[in-house]
Protein backbone atom coordinates (compact mmCIF):
# COMPACT_ATOMS: atom_id res chain seq x y z
CA UNK A 1 0.00 0.00 0.00
CA UNK A 2 1.33 3.40 -0.97
CA UNK A 3 1.67 5.78 1.97
CA UNK A 4 0.59 9.39 1.40
CA UNK A 5 2.74 10.79 4.21
CA UNK A 6 5.35 8.09 4.28
CA UNK A 7 6.86 8.45 7.76
CA UNK A 8 3.72 9.59 9.59
CA UNK A 9 1.67 6.69 8.33
CA UNK A 10 4.47 4.21 9.03
CA UNK A 11 4.62 5.43 12.66
CA UNK A 12 0.87 5.66 13.22
CA UNK A 13 -0.21 2.32 11.77
CA UNK A 14 0.38 0.01 14.74
CA UNK A 15 -2.49 1.33 16.86
CA UNK A 16 -5.93 2.75 16.00
CA UNK A 17 -5.86 6.53 16.28
CA UNK A 18 -8.46 6.33 19.05
CA UNK A 19 -6.65 3.60 21.02
CA UNK A 20 -6.83 3.84 24.82
CA UNK A 21 -3.57 1.89 25.12
CA UNK A 22 -0.89 3.92 26.96
CA UNK A 23 1.71 5.48 24.69
CA UNK A 24 3.74 7.07 27.50
CA UNK A 25 3.80 6.88 31.28
CA UNK A 26 5.72 9.82 32.74
CA UNK A 27 7.95 9.63 35.81
CA UNK A 28 5.18 11.37 37.79
CA UNK A 29 2.77 8.59 36.82
CA UNK A 30 0.80 10.66 34.32
CA UNK A 31 -0.41 8.54 31.40
CA UNK A 32 -0.83 9.60 27.77
CA UNK A 33 -2.88 7.24 25.62
CA UNK A 34 -2.28 6.70 21.93
CA UNK A 35 -5.57 8.52 21.25
CA UNK A 36 -4.35 11.55 23.21
CA UNK A 37 -0.95 11.43 21.56
CA UNK A 38 -2.26 11.28 17.99
CA UNK A 39 -4.91 13.90 18.72
CA UNK A 40 -2.26 16.26 20.08
CA UNK A 41 0.00 15.66 17.08
CA UNK A 42 -2.93 16.32 14.72
CA UNK A 43 -3.80 19.57 16.49
CA UNK A 44 -0.20 20.75 16.24
CA UNK A 45 -0.03 19.86 12.55
CA UNK A 46 -3.14 21.97 11.95
CA UNK A 47 -1.63 24.84 13.88
CA UNK A 48 1.51 24.66 11.77
CA UNK A 49 -0.56 24.87 8.60
CA UNK A 50 -2.43 27.89 9.97
CA UNK A 51 0.90 29.51 10.82
CA UNK A 52 1.91 29.19 7.18
CA UNK A 53 4.28 26.22 7.32
CA UNK A 54 4.26 24.67 3.86
CA UNK A 55 5.47 21.21 2.80
CA UNK A 56 9.26 21.02 2.86
CA UNK A 57 9.74 24.06 5.10
CA UNK A 58 11.80 23.66 8.25
CA UNK A 59 10.48 23.92 11.82
CA UNK A 60 13.09 24.29 14.56
CA UNK A 61 12.16 22.61 17.84
CA UNK A 62 14.09 23.95 20.85
CA UNK A 63 12.21 22.65 23.88
CA UNK A 64 12.97 20.42 26.88
CA UNK A 65 12.19 16.73 26.59
CA UNK A 66 8.52 15.94 27.18
CA UNK A 67 5.65 13.95 25.70
CA UNK A 68 4.47 17.28 24.26
CA UNK A 69 7.74 17.61 22.34
CA UNK A 70 7.12 14.18 20.78
CA UNK A 71 3.63 15.32 19.76
CA UNK A 72 5.29 18.32 18.12
CA UNK A 73 7.72 16.03 16.27
CA UNK A 74 4.90 13.92 14.86
CA UNK A 75 2.79 17.01 14.17
CA UNK A 76 5.59 18.56 12.12
CA UNK A 77 5.91 15.37 10.06
CA UNK A 78 2.11 15.18 9.61
CA UNK A 79 2.02 18.80 8.37
CA UNK A 80 4.66 17.99 5.75
CA UNK A 81 7.32 20.05 7.53
CA UNK A 82 10.97 19.22 8.12
CA UNK A 83 11.92 18.81 11.77
CA UNK A 84 15.09 20.55 13.00
CA UNK A 85 15.55 19.37 16.62
CA UNK A 86 17.97 21.50 18.65
CA UNK A 87 19.57 20.89 22.03
CA UNK A 88 17.62 22.96 24.61
CA UNK A 89 20.93 23.65 26.33
CA UNK A 90 22.27 25.70 23.41
CA UNK A 91 23.13 29.34 24.08
CA UNK A 92 21.65 32.19 22.03
CA UNK A 93 24.83 32.45 19.96
CA UNK A 94 24.69 28.74 19.14
CA UNK A 95 20.99 28.91 18.29
CA UNK A 96 21.66 31.84 15.99
CA UNK A 97 24.02 29.72 13.86
CA UNK A 98 21.52 26.88 13.46
CA UNK A 99 18.64 29.20 12.59
CA UNK A 100 20.68 31.10 10.02
CA UNK A 101 21.86 27.83 8.48
CA UNK A 102 18.58 25.91 8.47
CA UNK A 103 16.36 28.94 7.63
CA UNK A 104 13.28 27.56 9.40
CA UNK A 105 9.86 29.07 8.84
CA UNK A 106 9.04 28.67 12.53
CA UNK A 107 10.92 28.33 15.82
CA UNK A 108 9.17 26.52 18.69
CA UNK A 109 10.77 27.21 22.08
CA UNK A 110 10.20 27.00 25.83
CA UNK A 111 8.14 29.99 27.05
CA UNK A 112 10.86 30.73 29.63
CA UNK A 113 13.25 31.56 26.76
CA UNK A 114 10.81 33.40 24.54
CA UNK A 115 12.15 36.91 25.25
CA UNK A 116 15.70 35.74 24.63
CA UNK A 117 15.05 33.66 21.52
CA UNK A 118 12.40 35.72 19.76
CA UNK A 119 14.92 38.41 18.82
CA UNK A 120 17.49 35.76 17.88
CA UNK A 121 14.94 34.08 15.60
CA UNK A 122 13.77 37.27 13.95
CA UNK A 123 17.39 38.35 13.35
CA UNK A 124 18.04 35.00 11.67
CA UNK A 125 15.05 35.46 9.35
CA UNK A 126 12.60 33.15 11.16
CA UNK A 127 9.08 34.32 10.27
CA UNK A 128 7.46 33.48 13.60
CA UNK A 129 8.19 32.05 17.06
CA UNK A 130 5.78 29.87 19.05
CA UNK A 131 6.02 28.33 22.52
CA UNK A 132 5.47 24.85 23.91
CA UNK A 133 5.60 23.93 27.59
CA UNK A 134 6.41 20.54 29.11
CA UNK A 135 2.75 20.07 30.05
CA UNK A 136 1.61 20.72 26.48
CA UNK A 137 0.42 24.30 26.88
CA UNK A 138 1.79 27.21 24.86
CA UNK A 139 0.99 29.43 21.90
CA UNK A 140 1.60 26.57 19.46
CA UNK A 141 -1.13 24.47 21.04
CA UNK A 142 -3.32 27.53 21.54
CA UNK A 143 -3.35 28.06 17.80
CA UNK A 144 -4.11 24.37 17.35
CA UNK A 145 -7.14 24.49 19.62
CA UNK A 146 -8.80 27.03 17.33
CA UNK A 147 -8.80 24.70 14.34
CA UNK A 148 -10.70 21.63 13.22
CA UNK A 149 -8.44 18.62 12.60
CA UNK A 150 -7.81 17.87 8.94
CA UNK A 151 -9.00 14.55 7.55
CA UNK A 152 -5.60 13.51 6.18
CA UNK A 153 -1.91 14.23 6.72
CA UNK A 154 -0.09 16.40 4.15
CA UNK A 155 1.25 14.06 1.42
CA UNK A 156 5.01 13.41 1.49
CA UNK A 157 6.90 10.83 -0.53
CA UNK A 158 9.62 8.45 0.73
CA UNK A 159 12.35 10.68 -0.76
CA UNK A 160 11.05 13.90 0.80
CA UNK A 161 12.96 15.30 3.77
CA UNK A 162 11.61 14.51 7.23
CA UNK A 163 14.35 16.01 9.39
CA UNK A 164 17.67 17.82 9.46
CA UNK A 165 19.88 16.77 12.36
CA UNK A 166 23.08 18.65 13.05
CA UNK A 167 26.21 16.64 13.70
CA UNK A 168 28.59 17.64 16.47
CA UNK A 169 31.00 20.36 15.49
CA UNK A 170 34.24 18.90 16.84
CA UNK A 171 36.05 19.48 13.52
CA UNK A 172 34.35 22.71 12.51
CA UNK A 173 30.85 24.12 12.34
CA UNK A 174 28.05 21.52 12.76
CA UNK A 175 26.68 20.10 9.51
CA UNK A 176 23.00 19.45 8.87
CA UNK A 177 22.38 15.83 7.88
CA UNK A 178 19.27 15.60 5.68
CA UNK A 179 17.16 12.54 6.56
CA UNK A 180 14.36 11.50 4.19
CA UNK A 181 11.10 9.81 5.24
CA UNK A 182 12.27 6.47 3.85
CA UNK A 183 15.51 6.41 5.86
CA UNK A 184 13.76 6.91 9.20
CA UNK A 185 10.86 4.58 8.44
CA UNK A 186 12.99 1.74 7.09
CA UNK A 187 15.49 1.88 9.95
CA UNK A 188 12.78 1.82 12.63
CA UNK A 189 11.07 -1.11 10.88
CA UNK A 190 14.34 -3.05 10.72
CA UNK A 191 15.13 -2.47 14.41
CA UNK A 192 11.59 -3.39 15.48
CA UNK A 193 12.00 -6.75 13.72
CA UNK A 194 15.58 -7.38 14.86
CA UNK A 195 14.94 -6.51 18.50
CA UNK A 196 11.49 -8.22 18.61
CA UNK A 197 9.46 -5.21 19.77
CA UNK A 198 5.70 -5.77 20.02
CA UNK A 199 2.56 -4.17 21.48
CA UNK A 200 3.11 -5.64 24.93
CA UNK A 201 6.57 -4.10 25.42
CA UNK A 202 7.23 -1.28 27.89
CA UNK A 203 10.40 0.57 26.89
CA UNK A 204 12.31 2.68 29.42
CA UNK A 205 13.06 5.99 27.67
CA UNK A 206 15.55 8.19 29.54
CA UNK A 207 17.45 9.49 26.48
CA UNK A 208 17.44 13.05 25.11
CA UNK A 209 14.99 13.60 22.25
CA UNK A 210 16.99 16.14 20.24
CA UNK A 211 19.30 13.35 19.08
CA UNK A 212 18.83 10.36 16.78
CA UNK A 213 19.09 7.77 19.58
CA UNK A 214 16.22 9.02 21.73
CA UNK A 215 14.10 10.36 18.86
CA UNK A 216 14.56 8.14 15.82
CA UNK A 217 15.57 4.88 17.51
CA UNK A 218 13.66 4.68 20.80
CA UNK A 219 10.57 6.73 19.92
CA UNK A 220 10.14 5.55 16.34
CA UNK A 221 10.58 1.88 17.24
CA UNK A 222 8.04 2.23 20.06
CA UNK A 223 5.49 3.91 17.77
CA UNK A 224 6.00 1.37 15.03
CA UNK A 225 5.52 -1.48 17.52
CA UNK A 226 2.54 0.19 19.22
CA UNK A 227 4.15 -0.33 22.64
CA UNK A 228 4.44 1.89 25.73
CA UNK A 229 7.22 4.28 26.75
CA UNK A 230 8.16 4.50 30.42
CA UNK A 231 9.12 8.11 29.95
CA UNK A 232 11.73 9.97 32.01
CA UNK A 233 12.61 13.64 31.43
CA UNK A 234 16.22 12.75 32.20
CA UNK A 235 18.25 9.80 33.41
CA UNK A 236 18.16 9.09 37.13
CA UNK A 237 19.71 5.75 38.09
CA UNK A 238 17.50 5.11 41.12
CA UNK A 239 14.30 5.99 39.27
CA UNK A 240 15.23 3.92 36.21
CA UNK A 241 16.14 0.88 38.30
CA UNK A 242 12.83 1.30 40.12
CA UNK A 243 11.05 1.03 36.76
CA UNK A 244 12.59 -2.36 35.88
CA UNK A 245 9.80 -4.46 37.49
CA UNK A 246 7.21 -2.71 35.29
CA UNK A 247 9.16 -2.62 32.02
CA UNK A 248 10.51 -5.04 29.43
CA UNK A 249 13.31 -3.15 27.65
CA UNK A 250 15.68 -0.20 27.93
CA UNK A 251 17.73 1.75 25.40
CA UNK A 252 20.63 3.70 26.84
CA UNK A 253 24.19 4.90 26.53
CA UNK A 254 27.13 3.23 28.32
CA UNK A 255 27.01 5.86 31.08
CA UNK A 256 23.50 4.64 32.01
CA UNK A 257 24.78 1.14 32.60
CA UNK A 258 27.91 2.14 34.51
CA UNK A 259 25.84 4.35 36.84
CA UNK A 260 23.22 1.65 37.38
CA UNK A 261 25.99 -0.77 38.35
CA UNK A 262 26.95 1.56 41.22
CA UNK A 263 23.62 0.71 42.86
CA UNK A 264 23.80 -2.29 45.21
CA UNK A 265 20.14 -3.08 44.42
CA UNK A 266 21.01 -4.02 40.82
CA UNK A 267 20.80 -7.78 40.52
CA UNK A 268 19.11 -10.57 38.58
CA UNK A 269 15.94 -10.31 40.65
CA UNK A 270 15.59 -6.58 39.88
CA UNK A 271 15.86 -7.29 36.14
CA UNK A 272 13.80 -10.47 36.05
CA UNK A 273 11.00 -8.97 33.90
CA UNK A 274 13.35 -7.23 31.46
CA UNK A 275 14.00 -8.96 28.15
CA UNK A 276 16.37 -6.51 26.41
CA UNK A 277 19.02 -3.91 27.22
CA UNK A 278 20.37 -1.95 24.25
CA UNK A 279 23.43 0.33 24.30
CA UNK A 280 24.70 2.80 21.73
CA UNK A 281 25.91 6.33 20.90
CA UNK A 282 29.29 5.66 22.54
CA UNK A 283 31.63 2.65 22.93
CA UNK A 284 30.57 0.08 25.51
CA UNK A 285 33.53 -1.28 27.46
CA UNK A 286 33.95 -5.05 27.46
CA UNK A 287 34.26 -4.86 31.25
CA UNK A 288 30.84 -3.17 31.47
CA UNK A 289 29.31 -5.88 29.25
CA UNK A 290 30.72 -8.68 31.39
CA UNK A 291 29.93 -7.08 34.74
CA UNK A 292 26.33 -6.33 33.68
CA UNK A 293 25.86 -9.97 32.71
CA UNK A 294 27.34 -11.12 36.02
CA UNK A 295 25.06 -8.81 38.02
CA UNK A 296 21.79 -9.21 36.08
CA UNK A 297 22.08 -12.33 33.95
CA UNK A 298 21.47 -10.20 30.82
CA UNK A 299 23.86 -9.48 27.97
CA UNK A 300 23.71 -5.86 26.78
CA UNK A 301 23.01 -5.63 23.03
CA UNK A 302 25.47 -3.15 21.54
CA UNK A 303 24.81 -1.55 18.16
CA UNK A 304 26.38 1.16 15.98
CA UNK A 305 25.12 4.03 13.91
CA UNK A 306 25.56 7.67 13.05
CA UNK A 307 23.40 10.73 12.54
CA UNK A 308 23.97 10.41 8.79
CA UNK A 309 23.26 6.69 8.55
CA UNK A 310 20.80 5.77 11.29
CA UNK A 311 21.72 2.33 12.65
CA UNK A 312 24.27 0.37 10.63
CA UNK A 313 25.02 -2.74 12.71
CA UNK A 314 23.60 -4.62 15.68
CA UNK A 315 24.56 -7.56 17.80
CA UNK A 316 21.97 -10.32 17.35
CA UNK A 317 18.88 -10.73 19.51
CA UNK A 318 19.37 -14.48 19.42
CA UNK A 319 22.85 -15.95 19.40
CA UNK A 320 26.16 -14.65 20.70
CA UNK A 321 26.64 -10.97 21.51
CA UNK A 322 30.36 -10.41 21.37
CA UNK A 323 31.68 -7.97 24.00
CA UNK A 324 33.57 -5.09 22.40
CA UNK A 325 31.88 -5.50 19.01
CA UNK A 326 28.90 -3.68 17.52
CA UNK A 327 27.59 -6.75 15.73
CA UNK A 328 26.83 -7.35 12.07
CA UNK A 329 25.20 -5.15 9.41
CA UNK A 330 21.44 -4.66 9.43
CA UNK A 331 19.44 -6.33 6.63
CA UNK A 332 19.84 -4.57 3.28
CA UNK A 333 22.83 -2.65 4.67
CA UNK A 334 26.23 -3.27 3.13
CA UNK A 335 29.41 -2.55 5.06
CA UNK A 336 32.95 -2.68 3.75
CA UNK A 337 36.29 -1.92 5.39
CA UNK A 338 39.01 -0.55 3.15
CA UNK A 339 42.65 0.31 3.53
CA UNK A 340 42.99 4.08 3.23
CA UNK A 341 45.89 3.86 0.76
CA UNK A 342 45.27 0.76 -1.37
CA UNK A 343 41.46 0.69 -1.21
CA UNK A 344 41.55 -3.07 -0.66
CA UNK A 345 39.71 -4.79 2.19
CA UNK A 346 42.32 -5.81 4.78
CA UNK A 347 42.60 -9.29 6.24
CA UNK A 348 40.17 -10.26 8.99
CA UNK A 349 41.11 -8.48 12.20
CA UNK A 350 43.03 -5.68 10.47
CA UNK A 351 41.95 -2.05 10.73
CA UNK A 352 40.58 0.02 7.87
CA UNK A 353 38.03 2.75 7.10
CA UNK A 354 34.40 1.69 7.43
CA UNK A 355 32.10 2.57 4.51
CA UNK A 356 28.42 1.74 4.13
CA UNK A 357 25.39 1.66 1.83
CA UNK A 358 21.82 1.08 2.94
CA UNK A 359 18.22 2.30 3.10
CA UNK A 360 18.87 4.28 6.30
CA UNK A 361 21.40 6.58 4.65
CA UNK A 362 20.94 10.33 4.63
CA UNK A 363 20.61 12.29 1.41
CA UNK A 364 23.45 14.73 2.02
CA UNK A 365 24.51 17.73 4.08
CA UNK A 366 22.19 20.72 4.05
CA UNK A 367 23.49 23.41 1.69
CA UNK A 368 26.91 21.71 1.46
CA UNK A 369 27.05 19.93 -1.93
CA UNK A 370 30.84 19.81 -2.07
CA UNK A 371 31.10 18.35 1.44
CA UNK A 372 28.43 15.80 0.54
CA UNK A 373 30.32 14.76 -2.59
CA UNK A 374 33.56 14.40 -0.63
CA UNK A 375 31.97 12.04 1.90
CA UNK A 376 30.86 9.48 -0.71
CA UNK A 377 32.96 7.12 -2.81
CA UNK A 378 32.47 7.09 -6.61
CA UNK A 379 30.42 3.88 -6.28
CA UNK A 380 28.05 5.39 -3.71
CA UNK A 381 29.38 4.26 -0.32
CA UNK A 382 29.29 6.73 2.56
CA UNK A 383 32.67 7.17 4.25
CA UNK A 384 31.83 7.04 7.95
CA UNK A 385 35.10 8.45 9.27
CA UNK A 386 35.37 5.49 11.67
CA UNK A 387 38.19 2.98 11.66
CA UNK A 388 36.98 -0.57 12.18
CA UNK A 389 37.93 -4.21 11.90
CA UNK A 390 35.84 -7.28 11.06
CA UNK A 391 36.45 -10.71 12.56
CA UNK A 392 36.01 -14.04 10.79
CA UNK A 393 32.39 -14.27 11.97
CA UNK A 394 31.58 -10.90 10.39
CA UNK A 395 31.32 -8.97 13.68
CA UNK A 396 32.49 -5.35 13.51
CA UNK A 397 34.63 -3.62 16.11
CA UNK A 398 35.00 0.17 15.96
CA UNK A 399 38.64 1.19 16.39
CA UNK A 400 38.01 4.94 16.69
CA UNK A 401 37.33 8.07 14.67
CA UNK A 402 39.68 9.00 11.86
CA UNK A 403 40.03 12.45 13.41
CA UNK A 404 41.31 10.74 16.59
CA UNK A 405 44.12 8.92 14.72
CA UNK A 406 47.50 9.97 16.13
CA UNK A 407 50.47 10.03 13.78
CA UNK A 408 53.59 10.11 15.95
CA UNK A 409 56.97 10.06 14.28
CA UNK A 410 55.29 8.93 11.06
CA UNK A 411 53.63 5.92 12.71
CA UNK A 412 49.85 5.49 13.00
CA UNK A 413 48.45 4.95 16.49
CA UNK A 414 44.78 4.02 16.97
CA UNK A 415 43.83 5.35 20.43
CA UNK A 416 41.09 2.73 20.95
CA UNK A 417 43.68 -0.06 20.78
CA UNK A 418 45.67 1.53 23.61
CA UNK A 419 42.56 2.37 25.63
CA UNK A 420 41.47 -1.26 25.56
CA UNK A 421 44.75 -2.30 27.20
CA UNK A 422 44.90 0.50 29.79
CA UNK A 423 41.30 -0.21 30.82
CA UNK A 424 42.45 -3.70 31.90
CA UNK A 425 44.81 -2.28 34.54
CA UNK A 426 43.49 -2.89 38.08
CA UNK A 427 42.24 0.38 39.53
CA UNK A 428 41.51 1.98 36.15
CA UNK A 429 37.88 2.96 35.63
CA UNK A 430 38.26 4.23 32.06
CA UNK A 431 40.70 6.02 29.80
CA UNK A 432 40.80 8.31 26.79
CA UNK A 433 43.84 8.58 24.53
CA UNK A 434 44.45 11.59 22.31
CA UNK A 435 47.19 13.36 20.42
CA UNK A 436 48.74 16.76 21.13
CA UNK A 437 51.58 18.65 19.41
CA UNK A 438 55.07 17.27 20.08
CA UNK A 439 58.26 19.11 19.20
CA UNK A 440 60.10 16.02 17.93
CA UNK A 441 57.40 13.60 16.79
CA UNK A 442 54.80 16.00 15.40
CA UNK A 443 52.17 14.45 17.64
CA UNK A 444 52.51 12.65 20.93
CA UNK A 445 50.01 10.34 22.63
CA UNK A 446 48.55 11.42 25.98
CA UNK A 447 46.49 9.17 28.26
CA UNK A 448 43.73 10.65 30.41
CA UNK A 449 43.03 7.98 33.03
CA UNK A 450 40.14 7.95 35.49
CA UNK A 451 40.96 5.79 38.52
CA UNK A 452 38.81 3.96 41.02
CA UNK A 453 41.76 2.59 42.98
CA UNK A 454 45.13 3.93 44.20
CA UNK A 455 47.14 1.12 42.60
CA UNK A 456 46.67 2.54 39.08
CA UNK A 457 49.58 4.97 39.09
CA UNK A 458 51.68 5.95 36.09
CA UNK A 459 54.44 3.42 36.74
CA UNK A 460 51.97 0.56 37.12
CA UNK A 461 50.27 1.42 33.84
CA UNK A 462 53.60 1.72 32.01
CA UNK A 463 54.69 -1.68 33.31
CA UNK A 464 51.37 -3.22 32.27
CA UNK A 465 51.72 -1.89 28.72
CA UNK A 466 55.29 -3.15 28.44
CA UNK A 467 54.53 -6.64 27.21
CA UNK A 468 51.29 -5.86 25.40
CA UNK A 469 51.94 -2.98 23.01
CA UNK A 470 54.84 -1.89 20.81
CA UNK A 471 56.85 0.91 22.37
CA UNK A 472 55.71 3.55 19.87
CA UNK A 473 52.12 3.05 21.02
CA UNK A 474 52.90 3.92 24.63
CA UNK A 475 51.63 7.31 25.86
CA UNK A 476 54.24 10.00 26.25
CA UNK A 477 52.35 11.55 29.17
CA UNK A 478 49.59 10.67 31.63
CA UNK A 479 46.98 12.87 33.26
CA UNK A 480 44.50 11.74 35.91
CA UNK A 481 41.25 13.76 35.82
CA UNK A 482 38.38 12.86 38.15
CA UNK A 483 36.14 12.30 35.13
CA UNK A 484 36.22 12.54 31.35
CA UNK A 485 34.34 15.34 29.56
CA UNK A 486 31.21 13.99 27.88
CA UNK A 487 28.29 15.27 25.86
CA UNK A 488 24.64 14.57 26.68
CA UNK A 489 24.82 11.09 25.16
CA UNK A 490 27.93 10.03 27.02
CA UNK A 491 30.45 10.40 24.20
CA UNK A 492 33.88 11.41 25.44
CA UNK A 493 34.77 14.85 24.09
CA UNK A 494 38.38 14.30 23.09
CA UNK A 495 38.60 17.71 21.43
CA UNK A 496 38.18 19.23 24.91
CA UNK A 497 41.03 17.09 26.24
CA UNK A 498 43.24 18.04 23.30
CA UNK A 499 42.56 21.72 23.90
CA UNK A 500 43.19 21.51 27.65
CA UNK A 501 46.49 19.63 27.32
CA UNK A 502 47.67 20.84 23.91
CA UNK A 503 50.93 22.33 25.28
CA UNK A 504 51.73 19.38 27.55
CA UNK A 505 54.44 17.90 25.30
CA UNK A 506 55.90 21.09 23.84
CA UNK A 507 59.41 21.99 24.98
CA UNK A 508 59.99 25.29 26.66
Amino acid sequence: MKLENHLYEALSGARPLDSAHPFAIADNGRETTYAQFFSGATQISESLCRLGVKPGQRVALLVPKSVASLKAYLGIIRAGGVLVPLNPGYTSDEVSYFLENASPELLVCDPERLDELESVGLSAGVRSVATLERDGRGTLVGEAGATAPAARPVPRSPSDLAAILYTSGTTGRPKGAMLPHSALASNAAALKRLWRFCESDILIHALPTHHTHGLFVATNVALMAGCTLRFFDKFDADAVLGAFPNATAMMGVPTFYSRLMRLPELNAEAAVRMRLFVSGSAPLLEETHREWKRRTGHEILDRYGMTETNMITSNPYDGPRKPGTVGIPLPETTVRIRDAESGAEPAAGSIGMLEMKGPGLFSGYWRMPEKTKAEFTPDGYFITGDFARRDRDGFITIAGRAKDLVISGGLNIYPKEVEEVIDQVPGVSESALFGVPHADFGEGLVAAVVRDGPEADEQTIKAFLGGKLARYKHPKAYVFPEELPRNALGKVQKHMLREEYRRLLMRG
